[in-house]
């Protein structure tokens, strides 16, 4: 097993090895600069390490792993226009350093090219990929749907918010490892375990963010603190707030605009009081340890079950 920069190394090289066209500039710059933003690539490289532990060769899985990544950031050019973002890692979101128009075909035109890779060097895998990514896609865009609908919903339940963000964010991750999994040429069961594995972490991922948006460093974090409160987005931390808040605070401030600091610090004050800072990160433990279960029914040799364990409790206490 290598290290994780070791497999973040492989999946950048194949991302600036990408022979994108160049024309028209416009649909095609803004792809170029949403991969040259970086990010943590967790996705392709859970596929490209899940592959390794299985004893494969990790570049048998390389196109699948890129395919996964950029679709993940062709979700982030639409989620960034539906929710109005202005900053995505730390720069300007692709709708704000062009337009809407551009942040929409632009994403399109990832989409496709994700599936496009995805086909790349899958040989008999070919159909069981494309099964395992739509498969994968659709549930994601049922979680977006579900999400924009909560936005005009007050009674949201904490249940249906861990479905939403398990369609709609931890689904890839699972399809990430399944994926390295398939091209390992490991069992289906192999591939689930895998998958549930993925999905775990992916929940804690989730809550993690969820957590770092109010109470992270917007100059680790990479955006602005704050912007789940000022959109009333019903997050596990805010469902919270408005089942427990007695003092109707919280809900209240639903729909102001007026004055966003003021907002952010009463809500959070909200939280402060009710204990969800350590209770979210209870729930993330507890998602933490599902993921490890999952690794307990896999034939592991010890590095590479190190290496996934040390991914998941890295997860918990991750700043950006």
């Amino acid at each position: 097993m290598k290290e994780y920069n070791d497999y973040l190394e492989l999946v950048n090289t194949a991302l600036s090895n990408l022979r994108l066209p160049k024309q028209p500039e416009g649909l095609y710059a803004p792809i170029t600069y949403t991969l040259d933003c970086g990010g943590k690539r967790i996705r392709p490289v859970l596929a490209l390490a899940a592959c390794e532990a299985l004893g494969a060769d990790p570049m048998s899985a390389i196109h699948q792993a890129v395919a996964v990544e950029m679709f993940h950031n062709f979700t982030l050019l639409h989620d960034d226009v539906m929710d109005n973002a202005d900053v995505r890692r730390g720069r300007p979101t692709v709708h704000k350093k062009w337009n809407e128009e551009t942040a929409i075909i632009s994403g399109d035109a990832m989409l496709t090219t994700a599936t496009m890779l995805l086909a790349i060097k899958a040989g008999s895998h070919l159909a069981q990929a494309l099964e395992l990514f739509n498969g994968t896609a659709m549930n994601i865009y049922e979680g977006q749907q579900l999400d924009m609908d909560f936005e005009n919903r007050c009674d949201v339940t904490v249940e249906e918010y861990m479905e939403m963000i398990r369609l709609k964010t931890s689904v890839l991750l699972g399809c990430a490892c399944g994926m390295g999994a398939l091209m390992a040429d490991a069992t289906f069961e192999t591939q689930l375990k895998f998958f549930e594995y993925g999905v775990n972490l992916g929940l804690a991922f989730q809550l993690q963010d969820d957590y770092l948006d109010t109470y992270g460093d917007p100059a680790t974090f990479g955006k602005a603190i704050g912007g789940d409160i000022l959109n009333d987005k019903k997050t596990w931390l805010f469902i919270m707030a408005l089942n427990e808040d007695k003092s109707g605070v919280v809900k209240f401030l639903i729909g102001q605009t007026d004055s966003p600091s003021e907002k952010i610090e009463a809500v959070k004050a909200v939280y402060n009081e009710l204990g969800l800072p350590e209770r979210i990160h209870e729930l993330i433990s507890a998602y933490i340890d599902s993921a490890v279960k999952c690794l307990d029914s896999l034939a592991l040799q010890p590095e590479a079950r190190a290496f996934f364990m040390d991914l998941a409790l890295k997860s918990a206490t991750r700043e950006k």
